[in-house]
């Protein structure tokens, strides 16, 4: 008899396809984890004064990001919608007998 079914390869198959998205996840980020800036040199350009921070251009406005969480909101909601009939499509529907299909004995009418 065959102890290793598939459905526990498909587990194990699931838990390696995590554990491998983790380690890429930790190679990728943990380079700019370890990035460092390096100290000034000593000597005159040590006492210059730093450059004034650039300047902010560009970037999202305000009315744009809330348009967007707005419009993830309606499809996540749709989605949920479609996937409850879905599933409740797919149930069957239980079905209580009628009073007048229950024998005499059971209900204790005579």
């Amino acid at each position: 008899m065959n102890s290793f079914k598939f459905r526990h390869a498909r587990r194990l198959g699931g838990l390696l396809a995590g554990l491998g998205a983790l380690v890429t996840m930790l190679v990728v980020t943990g380079t700019a984890a370890f990035a460092m800036v390096a100290p000034p040199e000593v000597g005159g350009a040590a006492d210059a004064p730093p450059p004034p921070p650039a300047p902010v251009i560009g970037g999202m406005p305000g009315w744009q990001i809330t348009l967007i969480a707005v419009g993830a909101a309606l499809v996540a909601a749709a989605l949920a919608v479609l996937a409850d009939r879905a599933r409740s499509a797919r149930r069957r529907p239980t079905t209580v007998p009628a009073a007048r299909d229950v024998p005499a004995h059971v209900s204790k009418v005579r």
